[in-house]
């Protein structure tokens, strides 16, 4: 049985969660990571002698997986973890960039005590930073963020929209780090950006919380293109 999620790195599981949402999450994260590289073969007895889970678990989670498009499912070959064309990368930023940059203005405009308390935290550890800093690291950091202005703008169609997006290109950029390493040449510009943006959130400047955030998206979208 795998290690169990760290917290920060995939999703909070609630304690009444279903096992069938539990095993999506691990699943899901797997693939996101590339811990199941693209084209694996998911075979249902191996997933639940690894996930230790019953077989009606792993079948709902798998037709959720295909639903978001992690998974393909083929009768010939069975079902495997879907394919990526790095490609995909700058049409999903692209999808991300406007609602994105929105949701990062709904955020500082709503954002309430306890948020900001929060925000300061995951500024600090911005900070903390080592330079050059570890990829792994700083892309599990670089997800909570997100997650966090999903969830200060207080709008549930925006967050999951948002978070299914941001997904998907997590996993293009976990495949595109290992084939083009420099890509994370310029990742002291990400901790900069993410940390002025924090910064314009928790001083409730929508304004240039908004505009940040539509540099970071297309910004590194536009380094992404010109290494592939």
């Amino acid at each position: 049985m795998d290690a169990p999620m760290r917290e920060g790195e995939a999703d909070k599981v609630e304690a009444g969660s279903t096992l069938a949402e539990r095993t999506y999450l691990q699943l899901r994260e797997d693939i996101i990571t590339v811990k199941l590289a693209p084209g694996t073969l998911l075979r249902e007895t191996e997933l639940m002698r690894r996930l230790d889970v019953g077989r009606t678990p792993v079948r709902e989670a798998l037709l959720r997986l295909q639903r978001d498009g992690f998974v393909d499912v083929n009768g010939r070959r069975g079902t495997s973890v879907s394919t990526i064309d790095i490609s995909d990368l700058s049409a999903i930023y692209e999808a991300r960039a406007t609602i994105e940059s929105w949701a990062t203005r709904l955020a500082a405009e709503r954002l309430r005590e306890p948020e900001r308390r929060e925000a300061r935290k995951l500024i600090e550890e911005l900070a903390a930073f080592s330079d050059p800093p570890e990829v792994e690291p700083l892309l599990a950091l670089d997800r909570r963020i997100h997650r966090f202005i999903y969830r200060a703008a207080k709008n549930p169609y925006l967050f999951d929209t948002l978070d299914h997006y941001h997904n998907l290109s997590l996993r293009i950029l976990h495949v595109a780090t290992r084939r083009f390493p420099e890509l994370m040449t310029g990742l002291d510009k990400v901790l900069h950006e993410q940390t002025q943006m924090l910064e314009a959130v928790c001083r409730g400047d929508g304004e240039t919380a908004e505009r940040i955030a539509l540099h970071h998206v297309l910004g590194f979208e536009q380094e992404v293109r010109k290494i592939i």
